[in-house]
């Protein structure tokens, strides 16, 4: 008999059960830096112990989100709802976490995510309805997951929908050169002339930090909102506060590309490190400094070289910048949500515009990705 307890801090999770159910993926310390961070205006994170015969045996962190459903699906859908206010925000009960590229529930060893994901759901429901909440949304959940999600929509008539892939680049041996020598013969053209043409303003500073001072740091959260503010997709906005929290974890290591004369920012690329996995999470450029620089090329080549370094062999780059992480040899990972509306009606109409969905109708950057996918 499997049972459900929801807690409202990652604090309040024994130690021992993140620790044996996210290994390789955001752990307690990405959530801690999520509580902490200022966010509460946009979200209200809990998380749901699973429990069997009163002993836990899995962990699911959630979070209840306002969100704006034109960010999720088709343009031509995305016009229909800027004329009908009250389908604009769904107030959405995710499994998952924001920022977050990949849905992960851990389980202890012995137990199957078929086994938990019914009981889970009807929590879920449950919970949706005490918060006022219109929809369950699990959110970016990836192949290995897909039975037991494709079970649960049997069960209990949830739609599925297509999400934004994520991206990542196996890292062959050799170091740099062995990646490059992965890459297309164009592609690898194209990256070589940049890089070489980036240097000629001037070469940049490289430096690898952990736990960068305040005023480091300030630098960084300007040149981080520069780049959120040119992206198309603004799903969440973070706060400094954020920043502060998560440059106090040992997993988080600064790339940062400064004017060697004057030490002046003029990019930076925050990456994890999980094991040998490497992720590239968040990025800053100033974009006064001019396109002849290429500074999210340089970026991605100090991250490359420094995921080497560290013995990654895997480097994550997210779900967005297609055509640019095409380019560098990134391959797209498939992921999935699978969605409940309360109101009947709406379940049915959103669910059929969820079959309309693909890669192509969320951005058409992964027009060709899809092709070579």
């Amino acid at each position: 008999m499997f049972n459900v307890r929801w807690v409202s801090r990652a604090a309040s999770i024994p130690a021992t059960l993140w620790e044996s159910c996210f290994t390789g993926v955001e752990g307690r310390w990405w959530y801690e830096a999520l509580e902490d961070g200022g966010l509460e205006d946009q979200f209200e994170f809990a998380y749901a112990i699973l429990e069997k015969e009163g002993q836990p045996i899995g962990l699911a962190p959630t979070f209840v989100m306002n969100v704006p459903m034109e960010l999720v699906v088709p343009p031509m859908i995305a016009k229909v709802l800027r004329v009908i206010p009250a389908l604009r925000y769904q107030r959405t009960l995710f499994v998952g976490s924001p920022c977050s590229d990949e849905g992960s529930i851990g389980l202890l060893p012995g137990h199957s995510l078929a086994d938990i994901v019914v009981p889970l759901q009807d929590a879920l429901t449950r919970r949706a309805k005490a918060k006022n909440v219109a929809m369950t949304v699990w959110k970016d959940f990836g192949e290995l997951q897909k039975p037991a999600l494709e079970g649960l929509c049997e069960a209990r008539g949830l739609f599925p929908m297509v999400s934004f892939p994520g991206t990542a680049v196996e890292l062959a041996s050799g170091g740099f050169e062995g990646y490059l020598k992965t890459l297309k013969s164009r592609h690898r053209y194209l990256l070589k002339k940049k890089l070489k043409h980036g240097l000629v303003p001037g070469a940049l500073a490289v430096t690898v930090v952990q736990q960068p001072d305040e005023e480091t740091l300030q630098e960084l959260y300007s040149l981080f909102l520069q780049t959120y503010e040119k992206g198309k997709t603004k799903f969440e906005k973070l706060t400094f506060e954020f920043f502060r929290q998560i440059a106090l974890k040992p997993e988080s290591h600064f790339i940062l590309l400064s004017d060697g004369q004057t030490g002046k920012m003029a990019a930076f690329m925050l990456c994890f490190l999980l094991g040998d996995k490497a992720i590239n999470k968040f990025i800053g450029i100033d974009y006064h400094v001019g396109k002849q620089s290429h500074l999210y090329f340089q970026l991605w080549e100090q991250a490359v070289k420094w995921s080497y370094s560290v013995g990654a062999t895997r480097l994550d780059s997210g779900q967005t910048g297609y055509r640019v992480k095409r380019e560098l040899g990134h391959q797209l990972v498939s992921l999935d949500c699978y969605c409940r509306h309360r109101n009947p009606l709406l379940h049915r109409i959103f669910g059929a515009v969820a079959k309309g969905i693909t890669w192509q109708s969320l951005d058409p950057d992964l027009q060709t990705m899809a092709e070579e996918y």
